[in-house]
């Protein structure tokens, strides 16, 4: 079957104006089909002595091109043929660069991966100055490495410095700042795009003006402009890389690699090293896995979080009352007012109203020392935040989230006091992280517009979202909820309701192991160390040092009461919080903390506190030194790990979750499972479901009760079934 036409072409005056629009989605992206297209146009131009020169335009609203189709990835099969792949991708926008016709990148909206590196094979760049302009090259995150002469073209006109800055992060270059480095030539404002393309295509044409090399003033003279300079930069890169990935992400080194390899041995051996190690970086189990997680959030993005629901009975949220103006709730407020939600923030008094709006004022203005927004923004952003100490504003709300104290009896009072004065169609969501949603509704008088929106601490920073359905939640309410979700910009996931949800459920058993190693006298430093190790951003005692201990224990204590014995708090948890150390907030906790609350070393004199088998001493030249029991970190990583996995199979079993893939997105971005991992239920494949529970049988044997394999898990290593099937 033929590809339908994507590209029309219209010769004004010696110039072809192209347009690409592929037929069928809301998105350009480059295929198979796409390219064959771009070599037989590109082919015709050329022979085509009346073309003197050519511009690229999209006819996509807000998007140019967003790169590579990635589903072609999922059907390569040997790293030879991924080699191919990008040899071939070379090849195009080799000959594209050499074309008798200049090109000129009309760039208006994101241009992504293969799209920047076809835009870096043309003659000249222009870029609209606008919020949806961005480049990037952002292939590390999905565990590759620009394939198609990116490693090679970007150093050349950005310099070494810039190119790995964006190569090894991925991250977006929005127009201004691209003008400033010399990745693009022009800005201009999106109205006159097409008209200066056009000109400035005739100008290079006629010989009237060409790309002018972004010059680096003396530092890149130094640092990009001579060969030891470079050997420093590549160096450095290297270094850090290693220190930030800790070694699991293999793609980071393998692009410095292809960048030195052009730097040091020229284009022809840079670009074969490049195609060979996009050849081997496809292959990579890492790629794989993160491939995953870039398939399933942006189905998630497509999901409407509950069957039967059709559009119409959305409802749109234009307005949201928020109830608590602390931490959470001014993380919340300063997500909505930046998607143009009108926010009223309710506290108990003033003080507390004005410290909301401190905090929501600081997040902007983060953004705004970035230069991600501007001051006109920022105020226009703030004025659609209001305060108030009592309900008013609240009686036209389209949505309420309660952030209050973790209290049944205060989340009772709020709910109806609430209830008293809004809508009857309106919406109200807790914040909650821990209590039950049917629980918290029981006082409602509406409690099929009742749910759960627990999001996740920083909330301007963390993706993920768990809308939670209670007994009676309306399916409509749960789409309306999970909509708004995703115009926050966040990652969403639907979860059933009960004690901690999805993500504190599994969570709290790997937290309690990492206490219980503790009480065994287990080094706080070398459990942390274990599970960084393994690929957790941070280890489990930073982790409840950050959350706060005094957060975590009263988490615990619902969990305990839910679930019984097997999430018993440790007695060495429960004493650091008993002695008055919450953690980061009051700069005491097992870590010592600076005036910034910046961490330092752990605090030796914790120990005392700890269980009895934790702070044994040895008494050694007259001093007490705390003798710790040694572990292995792969005991560690075992004792803390599994249990985890085993609770997240028990909430796949219970549907809690309605998908092991929604289980592995939760867990990835809303605590950070290693994403190259792919998540617990990934992660269980990988070893295989047989060998975990071998696993989990032996350490239920050595400590009765807490490891005793879920029943799915059993079931599932008796018929020899994974989570997802074979790729």
């Amino acid at each position: 079957m033929t590809q339908p036409y994507a590209l029309t072409t219209e010769v004004l005056n010696g110039v072809a104006v192209i347009t690409l629009d592929m037929p069928g989605s809301p998105v350009n992206k480059f295929n198979r089909g796409l390219k064959d297209e771009f070599v037989a146009l590109f082919d015709r131009l050329e022979r085509d002595l009346n073309v003197k020169s050519a511009v690229l335009l999209s006819g996509k609203k807000d998007s140019w091109i967003a790169g590579a189709d990635i589903d072609e990835f999922l059907e390569l099969k040997s790293a030879a043929e991924a080699e191919r792949l990008s040899h071939e991708g070379q090849l195009l926008l080799d000959s594209i660069h050499e074309m008798r016709t200049p090109l000129v990148c009309a760039i208006h909206g994101a241009a992504l991966g293969g799209a920047l590196e076809f835009a870096l094979a043309a003659h000249y760049r222009i870029a609209t100055d606008h919020p949806k302009t961005v480049l990037a090259l952002p292939e590390v995150q999905i565990g590759l490495i620009p394939g198609a002469g990116g490693t090679q073209r970007l150093p050349k006109l950005i310099g070494v410095r810039a190119a790995l800055d964006m190569i090894l992060t991925g991250k977006n270059i929005r127009a201004k700042k691209a003008l400033q480095i010399g990745l693009v030539d022009e800005m201009v404002h999106p109205s006159i795009l097409r008209k200066i393309a056009i000109q400035r295509a005739h100008e290079i044409a006629e010989g009237t003006r060409r790309h002018v090399k972004h010059s680096g003033g003396m530092s890149g003279f130094l640092l990009d402009e001579n060969p030891a300079g470079r050997r420093i930069v590549l160096k450095k890169a290297r270094e850090e890389t290693l220190k930030k990935t800790g070694g699991h992400y293999p793609a980071p080194l393998a692009a410095i690699e292809a960048v030195a390899a052009g730097l040091n041995s020229g284009p022809s051996k840079g670009y074969r090293e490049e195609a060979r190690l996009f050849g081997e970086m496809a292959m990579t189990e890492v790629s794989k896995q993160l491939i995953f997680i870039f398939f399933a959030t942006t189905a998630l993005k497509k999901d409407a979080g509950v069957d039967g629901v059709d559009a119409a009975s959305v409802m749109p949220i234009n307005k949201v009352g928020i109830l608590g103006s602390g931490f959470m709730g001014a993380g919340i407020a300063s997500i909505a007012i930046q998607q143009g939600t009108v926010v009223r923030m309710k506290d108990a008094d003033h003080g507390r109203v004005a410290k909301g709006f401190g905090a929501v004022r600081e997040i902007l203005k983060e953004r705004l020392i970035k230069k991600q927004i501007t001051r006109t923004q920022m105020s226009d952003t703030l004025s659609l935040l209001g305060g108030t100490i009592d309900y008013s504003g609240f009686e036209s709300v389209d949505l309420v989230i309660e952030a209050v104290f973790e209290d049944i009896d205060v989340k009772h009072q709020v709910l109806q006091e609430t209830e008293a004065v809004i809508r009857p169609t309106a919406i109200y969501a807790s914040n909650t992280s821990t209590i039950p949603i049917t629980k918290i509704a029981e006082a409602a008088r509406e409690p099929d517009r009742v749910l759960g929106m627990h999001f996740f601490s920083p909330v301007q920073k963390m993706p993920l979202l768990e809308v939670i359905t209670a007994e009676r939640t309306h399916p409509s309410i749960t789409a309306s909820a999970v909509a708004y979700g995703k115009k926050l910009g966040k990652t969403v996931i639907v979860v059933r309701d009960g004690p901690g949800f999805y993500v504190n459920r599994i969570l709290t058993p790997y937290i309690n192991e990492a206490g219980r190693l503790l009480d065994q006298g287990v080094a706080i430093d070398a459990i942390d160390k274990a599970l960084t190790d393994f690929g957790f951003p941070v280890g489990p005692i930073t982790l409840v040092d950050e959350v706060g201990l005094d957060v975590g224990s009263k988490a615990g204590k619902i969990m305990h009461e839910a679930f019984g014995e097997r999430f018993a708090p440790p007695a060495s948890m429960q004493a650091v919080v008993a002695s008055g150390r919450y953690g980061r907030k009051v700069k005491k906790g097992f870590y010592l903390y600076d005036e910034e609350g910046k961490k330092g070393d752990v605090d030796q004199s914790v120990y005392a506190l700890l269980a009895p088998g934790a702070r044994e001493t040895n008494a050694t030249s007259g001093s007490q030194l705390q003798a710790r029991t040694e572990m292995t970190a792969t005991e560690i990583q075992n004792r803390t790990i599994l249990p985890m996995l085993n609770e997240a199979a028990r909430c796949l079993a219970e549907n809690v979750i309605r998908s092991a893939r929604d289980g592995d997105v939760g867990a990835v971005f809303g605590f950070g499972f290693p994403p190259f991992r792919g998540g617990p239920f990934r992660y269980i494949d990988s070893i295989g479901v047989a060998e975990i529970v071998r696993q989990l049988e032996d350490l239920n044997d050595r400590f009765p009760g807490r490891f005793e394999p879920a029943e799915l898990l059993l079931s599932m290593a008796r018929r020899g079934e994974r989570f997802y099937p074979e790729s």
